[in-house]
């Protein structure tokens, strides 16, 4: 499958590190323009310089803004006023105790994770749909349909994305805009990874090691049995993005490792 993007602008939000970055690698390969995104200009520019190298034909731009807030989501759409491609990408996790957490902590992961897309997607969709072509993706997780206990507002966050996603492509249905989402499982992104080392040195064990006990107890129903990595997910990102994918829309699709247990 030849997957050509000549011509399409794209937006790839929480693009500077992870599975962000493996998405903008693969839209800047199949020659979508791509804009990179991150909180501060100094992640931003040292991502530019790094896939200029790797791409020097490649039409690449950046916007420092923290889409979290109201004024960054406005910054960003001042600054990238059109898309034809959308990937709401940003979001963050932490490990937490439910019963410890206050309602400011829990806000702001919904603002991030949840409110960052649906601000994007409010602001591009419009434009994708007067057009007659446009792709939505949402990054959301494994985690949206087993809640894990050591993260319950995680899971909150990307189960709301479903919603979102699946609402959204039924607002646009049949104006040649598709809207999915992504499930991850485990995946060797920055904050899994960094979480992996930490345990690994907590542990005085390697971060291989760490790894595999983190399935072992954490996700045993996984098919895997490794991290997926963030080529991976980024793959399926891309064939969604594309005029391949015309035909999917308001769809759910796996990159878990198989760790959901059910047929559809």
């Amino acid at each position: 499958m030849n997957i050509d993007l000549k011509g399409r602008r794209t937006i790839v939000t929480g693009s500077t590190a992870g599975i962000g970055r493996a998405i903008a690698e693969g839209l800047a390969r199949a020659g979508a323009s791509v804009v990179i995104n991150g909180r501060t200009q100094e992640r931003v520019s040292s991502t530019l310089r790094e896939l200029r190298a790797q791409f020097p034909d490649a039409e690449l731009s950046g916007v420092a803004a923290d889409l979290a807030t109201a004024k960054g989501s406005a910054t960003l759409a001042a600054q990238a006023p059109e898309a034809d491609i959308l990937v709401n990408n940003m979001g963050t996790a932490r490990p937490n105790g439910f019963f410890d957490q206050d309602d400011g902590e829990w806000l702001d992961l919904f603002q991030t994770n949840v409110m960052s897309g649906v601000r994007a997607a409010r602001h591009y969709v419009p434009g994708m749909t007067a057009r007659g072509w446009g792709r939505v993706v949402f990054l959301s997780s494994e985690s949206a349909i087993n809640i894990p206990k050591e993260m319950i507002d995680y899971g909150m966050t990307k189960t709301a994305q479903l919603a979102v996603s699946r609402g959204l492509a039924e607002l646009v249905g049949g104006t040649g805009v598709t809207v999915n989402s992504v499930l991850p499982g485990p995946t060797n992104s920055e904050i899994l990874s960094n979480w992996m080392k930490k345990t690994a040195e907590e542990q005085g064990i390697t971060q291989e090691d760490a790894e595999r006990q983190f399935l072992k107890t954490m996700r045993p129903t996984t098919l895997l049995n490794r991290f997926t990595s963030t080529e991976e997910v980024a793959n399926m990102v891309v064939y969604l993005c594309s005029q391949q994918a015309s035909g999917t829309t308001g769809a759910a699709l796996r990159v878990d490792g198989g760790v959901l247990r059910s047929i559809a």
